[in-house]
Formats: structure tokens, sequence, C-alpha cells
């Protein structure tokens, strides 16, 4: 199943390239082991952090910084990332090693770190449908997904240290207050539907299971499955969010991006979640509840806020596209998106459960 790689790196989008010349002069100086990098290339998938390929004379690396005119600093914080890795690297073997990290803009215009690369097959939602998956294949991936989301949850927070990352009493406060701010700063049009979820949040938290280590992005385009075998994850990425709290935020968040075959194409463009043979929301809430003997009896609450904090997301994105801080063309047809979620949001509410 080689040929199905499809982490494939692509010539850098207009804009978002590097200079290769001072990259050489600050890894030579910093970092020799890493030798000459001999070509950049840029990851296509994500709207967030970029993902570069290094191709050098010692190997393939792969380098992450803040997108351009981003100023969202707890979401691009490249030091607290690799901090993340870092830490993980004693207690979960499914990450890429984390190599070097440059605190200082003055080399790439931003913070950056580099990590080994990992190859693999990445499901994402725009390949996947074309890849002629069997169901039996799809349904095994969505079924190691989940477990591998509650191995994550099951790692010891205090004696791999990753409980520095967080403070888990009054996260889930946080985060709803947090959010809600981030939504309103970025707002660029009227969208009731997200006024009265953030409301419905204000008024509905719930008390929080004891605190995990959480990923907070966890979905299949930031997991690498091998090549041979879709039961075994090789590596998992974009760990930008990751931190202690409450691990059921974290599945809301999985759950927010499964999306099912009667969702709206702006919906099903988060996840491939809606092909055949993958577990629907409720196997997964099931098959989580049954590895993890977590009480799911308010899933409801973190699913709306899994779906509210995405609309956050991708407004933040349409937000400094339509200021032009990005001319990435992708963006331009993301306010649909965001409408797609919030009226997600209503009609779950109105539905009363998932």
């Amino acid at each position: 199943m080689a040929e199905m790689q499809i982490d494939n790196a692509l010539a850098p989008r207009n804009g978002e390239e590097l200079d290769i010349n001072i990259l050489n002069a600050h890894l030579r100086e910093n970092e020799p082991q890493l030798g000459t990098v001999t070509e950049i290339l840029q990851f296509p998938g994500g709207f967030s952090n970029l993902t570069y390929c290094l191709k050098t004379t010692t190997g393939e690396y792969v380098l992450r910084r803040p997108p351009f005119g981003a100023n969202i600093k707890s979401a691009h914080d490249m030091g607290r990332e690799f901090k993340v890795l870092t830490l993980l690297k004693g207690v979960y073997n499914k990450i890429p090693n984390p190599v070097y990290y440059c605190e200082s803009p003055e080399v790439m215009g931003a913070p950056f770190y580099i990590m080994q690369r990992i190859k693999g097959v990445i499901l994402r939602a725009a390949n996947a449908p074309k890849m002629g998956l069997a169901p039996r294949i799809l349904q095994t991936a969505s079924e190691t997904l989940i477990d591998n989301l509650v191995a994550l949850h099951n790692l010891d927070i205090n004696s791999s240290g990753l409980i520095e990352l967080g403070k888990p009493d009054g996260y889930v406060q946080r985060q709803i207050e947090g959010w809600i701010k981030r939504y309103y700063a970025a707002e660029t049009d009227k969208i009731e539907t997200l006024d009265a979820a953030a409301k419905w949040l204000q008024q509905n938290q719930p008390q929080s299971p004891a605190p995990a280590f959480i990923h907070n992005d966890y979905k299949f385009d930031n997991v690498i499955f091998s090549a041979d075998n879709f039961s075994q994850i090789v590596g998992v990425l974009d760990w930008e969010m990751a931190t202690v709290g409450d691990p059921l935020m974290d599945l809301g968040a999985s759950l927010a991006y499964w999306s099912e075959p009667t969702d709206p194409d702006e919906i099903k463009f988060f996840n491939l979640t809606w092909l055949p043979g993958n577990l629907n929301k409720q196997q997964v809430i099931e098959r989580y509840a049954a590895k993890s003997g977590r009480n799911l009896s308010n899933i409801l609450f973190y699913y709306i806020f899994g779906l509210f904090k995405n609309a956050v997301i991708v407004q933040q994105i349409y937000a400094r596209y339509k200021k032009g801080l990005t001319h990435d063309k992708r963006f331009a047809a993301l306010l649909p998106v965001i409408k797609a979620l919030g009226n997600k949001t209503a009609q779950t509410l109105n539905a009363g459960g998932i």
C-alpha cells in the first residue's frame, strides 16, 4: 500500500516561500548535524501553522512556523509545541522526534522548529475519496483513531511531566470564555446561530471528569497511518493546542470534525468520516466510552463546543483573509463553512442530542 502515501510536499504557495540561503546560514551555525538544505517544499494540508519539508544532505525533516500575518500567540506558539513533543518523547512513541527550535523571528520572520519526518499515509478529506479505500479498511482506520485517542488520554500526566502544560482547574470555563472572546474579536458577519451557541455554552457547562493530556485537534489528517497497516498509527501531528484539561473536550473536538453522509459539503470538507465503512458519531461515542470507562452523559455539551470552536478557528482565518493579511485563495470561500457550522449547532440543539 506504499503507493497510497499522500503526505507529499509541493512547491511552496505564493507568499509562503522560505529563504533557503538564510536558513542554511543559520543551521550551519546552530544545528550543523542537519546538513545543508537542498530543497524546501510545503505540505498542502491545513489552514493554521505552515509545514514544510526540508530535504537536506543528511535526510528529510519538517519545519513548522506560524502563518504569515497571524498574531494569535496561543495558537501559534512554536516553543510550546516543541516542548510538548519533548515531554511526549519519553512516554508516547507516535510522534516525530523534535530536533531544533529557533525562538528568534529574525531568521524566518517568526519562531520555528524542526522535527523528524515520519512517512506514511495521511487520510485527508480532499484526497481520501479518490483512493478507493474499501469500507473495511476505513472501519479499521476509524476504530484505530478512537483507540489511540483513549491511549493519549490515559497517559500519566504527573510522572511524565505533562502536567506542566496546563492548569486543569477551571479549564472548561476558560475555554468557553476564551473562544467566545476570540469569535467576536474576529467577527466579520452576523451569524445568529453562533450567537445562540455561545449563550447555550455559557449556561450549560457540566462538571468535568479527572483531567488528562489532550491533543485538542485530533482528527484523521493529523494522524499518520502505516502504509501497510491501517490498524497501526505511526505518528500524530499538530500539537500546538495540546494541554492538560477535560478529556471530553478533546473527544468533542473530534466529534465536531466527524462528518456523516447527510452533512452538507461545507462540513464534509473537514474530514473523510462520511465515506462508507467509517464509524458514525454514535459508534465513536460508544467505542470511546467502552475503551475509556468515562461517563459520556454530557457529550452534547462537548460536541456543541467543538462545533463552535471549529467555527471560531475558521472565522479567524477568514478575518485574516478579509484584512489582506494572507492571500491564500482557499480562504475566500470560508464564510459558508462558518455558517454551516452554526447551522449544525442549531440543528443539534433543536434535536436535543447528537
